[in-house]
């Protein structure tokens, strides 16, 4: 059953050693997530599973990536390696992580979790509704207390200098976005649009259903933690519980 999840911002430049000089800038958002992903580990979760977009698949504990690709030697592992001897099936995946699940490992890293076991989720970014909802059913029912911290941003498209350019519809999907994550409004986050979400870049829109899904009875609450579009893209921060 699903008792807690902390929703964050995915971007890179979270990383202050990838952000370099405008690390500050985001500052406001590393303190909020901090702030999630306390309330994370208050909840006392038995199994605790990172999601974001990334293509698809399961990446065990011990996981690694790194942020090679934005000119940075810095590496991270998802979780604690599994023990020597562990059955088949629980070895690290040999793909790295993807990015948004190593901003993750990143933001993991830096609460030193070991409040629980940690598992990944990469989803299609194109993936439709009722897949990522029965696969947050799926997550979910894993454990007696499941936690889940979920990656992923709103629109890329808030202004002509953002990665996607200025599109007029980007600000009402992000409050729309940044309401239903707010409150905890499950069935808002599974009627958002995909089509739209995939043409505004809004790389959270599948795994926020893949929370609803999950969320689905298990009657939490949710709270705004911080919102905020540099760069022209909308980094959300929001606790349910």
């Amino acid at each position: 059953m699903l008792v807690a999840a902390a929703v964050c911002p995915c971007p890179p430049l979270l990383v202050p050693e990838v952000a370099t000089g405008a690390a500050p800038e985001l500052d406001a958002a590393r303190a909020a997530c901090a702030d999630a992903l306390g309330l994370l580990a208050a909840a006392r979760p038995d199994r605790l599973y990172v999601v974001g977009a990334g293509g698809g698949g399961v990446f065990p504990a011990g996981s690694t990536g790194s942020f090679d690709g934005f000119g940075v030697d810095l590496s991270v592992r998802l979780g604690e390696a599994p023990a020597e001897g562990a059955p088949e099936g629980e070895a690290a995946a040999e793909r790295p992580l993807p990015a948004g699940l190593a901003v993750g490992a990143w933001l993991l890293g830096r609460a030193d979790w070991a409040d629980a076991p940690v598992e990944g989720l990469a989803v299609d970014e194109r993936a439709a509704v009722g897949e990522l909802a029965a696969a947050g059913r799926g997550l979910a029912a894993s454990a007696e207390r499941v936690a889940l911290l979920v990656m992923g941003d709103g629109s890329a498209c808030r202004t002509v200098k953002a990665p996607g350019y200025l599109d007029e519809r980007a600000a009402g999907f992000d409050a729309e976005a940044a309401r239903a994550l707010g409150t905890a409004d499950v069935p808002a986050l599974l009627a958002l649009d995909a089509e739209l979400a995939y043409e505004l870049k809004a790389a959270g829109r599948a795994p926020w259903q893949v929370l609803a899904g999950a969320a689905e009875d298990a009657g939490l609450e949710g709270r705004l933690l911080h919102e905020d579009a540099p760069y022209g893209v909308e980094y959300i921060v929001a606790a349910w519980s």
